[in-house]
């Protein structure tokens, strides 16, 4: 009779067996960690740097990108004269990784174009809005995003712009684009709203900010062209321009003054303190969007109810 094997006879011959099963194991949990690394890296690789001139661009830009974009704006400061921004060493390097970049044109940033200049890059698309608008000649509204129906075109240029550098992600794109263009709608709205309701009132601005705005809306910019022209370009009016657009505030002449907080001088101000004596309603528009507004929409919606807002007083 055979003798009885011991309990380390019998499993002595399942060990390698046991050891490749844990090998195979470790191999497998590897193979998963290293795949949801690649992944993640993929997903990461994939996010497009764009750099925007200015904040609402940029805004804009993040909202179409979502987590698939690095938005990078130059001009954020709500307090400065964006007509007087100088870059600097941060603004070079963006510009220099960037894949995508929007800029406003007209002349308004021309900044840009000597950044870009600095950093030669084959790859990089550029956006230029005034182009995509069709927006030309030498004294062309450079103030292009209070064109507020037709902004949806530069969003749709954007859109465009991040599906080709991540066609990956092109799906979230264009939902994010609809969802964007479908919230422009209530601005539109109000806008529409001014135009039939008060469509032809005089109205008054110091410098050109809000004009296209104010034409969608159907208002009658009284304004003496030299007297803002000069203020966009950091002058003094002539003193026939000052006189007439103070006798505008003095008078009552216009139903609303729209003063740039941005590009303040002793002459915008006292435009400002004569229409104020008079008793016209003052509103503060900027050219940048202000940190405490959360969206390009959320700031212009704003600044569109208070219009609405001193035209009905």
């Amino acid at each position: 009779m055979a003798a009885k094997k011991t309990y380390f006879q019998r499993t002595r011959g399942l060990l390698p067996w046991a050891i490749l099963l844990i090998v195979l194991a470790g191999l497998i949990g590897a193979l998963l960690f290293y795949s949801h690394k690649a992944s993640h890296n993929a997903s990461a690789s994939r996010q497009v740097n764009l750099v925007a001139g200015e904040n609402f661009w940029g805004n804009i830009a993040s909202q179409i990108g979502g987590s698939h974009v690095k938005v990078t704006s130059v001009i954020t400061d709500p307090s400065a004269d964006p007509h007087q921004y100088e870059s600097d060493a941060h603004d070079a390097a963006a510009i220099a990784n960037a894949n995508i970049v929007v800029q406003n044109g007209l002349g308004y940033d021309d900044f840009m174009a000597k950044l870009m200049s600095a950093s030669p890059n084959s790859n990089r698309q550029v956006l230029t809005a005034a182009q995509i608008l069709g927006a030309t000649g030498d004294d062309a509204n450079p103030h292009l995003w209070y064109d507020i129906p037709r902004v949806h075109l530069v969003a749709e240029a954007i859109e465009g712009a991040l599906a080709a550098k991540d066609p990956v992600d092109q799906a979230a794109f264009k939902q994010n684009l609809n969802t964007f263009e479908a919230s422009l709608q209530p601005l539109i709205t109000t806008i529409n709203e001014i135009k039939a309701k008060y469509s032809g009132v005089p109205v008054a601005y110091t410098e050109r900010v809000p004009g296209y705005m104010l034409e969608d809306a159907g208002l009658s910019v009284k304004t003496p062209v030299g007297f803002a022209s000069a203020i966009e370009d950091g002058n003094d009016p002539s003193p026939a321009d000052t006189e007439a657009m103070n006798e505008l505030m003095s008078s009552r002449g216009v139903k609303v003054l729209l003063y740039n907080a941005q590009a303040v001088s002793s002459v915008t101000q006292h435009v400002k303190d004569l229409a104020t004596a008079a008793g016209i309603p003052v509103i503060g528009v900027t050219e940048t969007m202000p940190t405490n507004e959360p969206s390009y929409q959320a700031w212009q919606q704003d600044q569109i109810n208070q219009l609405l807002k001193a035209l009905s007083n």
